[in-house]
């Protein structure tokens, strides 16, 4: 079952044009495949520091929910934090939420659903570093080649994907 890949001529966030799109969140929403997303981010984190997840809203909000609740069954707990495009406006006037369920100075890892550019997880590195806490793994789902590896590697992180354009588009064609 097909739910993300779509084949057209797409513009992307980024603003780039694009022969292919990858809705990551029709099957990250879906019951097996955000438990599926969910293992392979929880596998891919074994090991890594990491004492909680993040990602920014809206397109990781499935990812980091589906880690923490499996990481609570498969008794590793890591909190979900959420990071907000604009600050709350009010009250606290924060960037990130779930803050209670962290401490201060905690790894956090980065999850994102596509990355093409890197620009989305560049700042959500910088709104968890100026939060107090400092980033591990900066995992995504698909890395569409497209020099986001490369930018967050002038930033100071290493991007791991579930898998590359290369592997999607020769799986859509096979």
């Amino acid at each position: 079952m097909n739910l993300s890949y779509v084949e057209g001529e797409v513009t992307l966030t980024s603003g780039r044009k694009s022969d292919y799109y990858f809705d990551c969140k029709q099957t990250a929403l879906h019951p097996e495949g955000g438990y599926l997303i969910g293992k392979l981010f929880l596998g891919m984190l074994k090991g890594s520091g990491a004492r909680a997840v993040a990602g920014m809203t809206l397109g990781a909000d499935p990812l980091v929910a589906s880690v923490s609740v499996l990481s609570h069954l498969e008794g590793c707990p890591l909190p979900a934090l959420i990071i907000r495009k604009q600050s709350k406006g009010h009250g606290t006037n924060q960037y990130l939420e779930g803050l209670k369920n962290v401490a201060p100075g905690d790894e956090i890892a980065l999850l994102e659903d596509v990355v093409t550019t890197g620009g989305t997880l560049v700042t959500s590195a910088e709104r968890v570093r100026s939060a107090g806490f400092s980033v591990g793994a900066v995992l995504c789902v698909l890395d569409r080649e497209e020099g986001g590896a490369e930018r967050l590697a002038e930033a100071g992180l290493t991007l791991k994907s579930i898998f590359t354009r290369k592997e999607l588009l020769a799986a859509a064609k096979g």
